[in-house]
C-alpha cells in the first residue's frame, strides 16, 4: 500500500465525524462501528483497553451529559500502509467543570473503502503534582 494523499482532509473529516458522535450522549453509542471488536486499542487517562466492547464500556461509563469543545489544531500524517495518524490539540468543558486542555491520537487503518480506529490515546492536560 502508499501513502494516502488525502490524508489532511481525512484527519479533519474524522476528527469532526468522531466528536459529533462523542459529544451527544444520545450518538455516543454509535461509536461502536469505529473501532474493531478485537484489535482497536485505546488508552483513556492511562488505563489501555482492547476491543471495541471495552472500550465503549469505558465511553459508557463516563457520566458528563454536555460537552463543550473547542479544537485548537489537527495534525495529520499519512502512513505507509495507507492509514493516517491523527493529533488532536484542544480544550474541552464537561457539565460544570473548569475547561482543561486535552490531547487526543489516533491511528486509523484502512478497511475496504473506510477507515477504523486502530489505536487511541486521551489525555486530559491536567498536572496533579504531590
Amino acid at each position: 500500500m502508499a501513502l494516502n494523499p488525502q490524508y489532511d482532509a481525512i484527519g479533519k473529516g474524522f476528527v469532526q465525524q468522531y466528536y459529533t458522535l462523542f459529544d451527544d450522549p444520545a450518538q455516543r453509542p454509535n461509536l461502536v462501528n469505529m473501532y474493531n471488536v478485537e484489535t482497536s486499542f485505546m488508552t483513556f487517562e492511562g488505563v489501555q483497553l482492547q476491543g471495541a466492547v471495552k472500550i465503549m464500556e469505558k465511553l459508557n461509563s463516563l457520566t458528563f451529559q454536555k460537552i463543550g469543545r473547542i479544537i485548537t489544531a489537527v495534525d495529520s500524517q499519512p502512513m505507509f500502509d495507507g492509514g493516517v495518524l491523527i493529533n488532536v490539540l484542544g480544550q474541552l468543558q464537561c457539565d460544570d467543570d473548569p475547561p482543561h486542555m486535552y490531547m487526543q491520537t489516533f491511528v486509523l487503518k484502512p478497511l475496504g473503502d473506510s477507515f477504523f480506529v486502530q489505536h487511541d490515546i486521551f489525555r486530559l492536560g491536567i498536572h496533579d503534582i504531590a
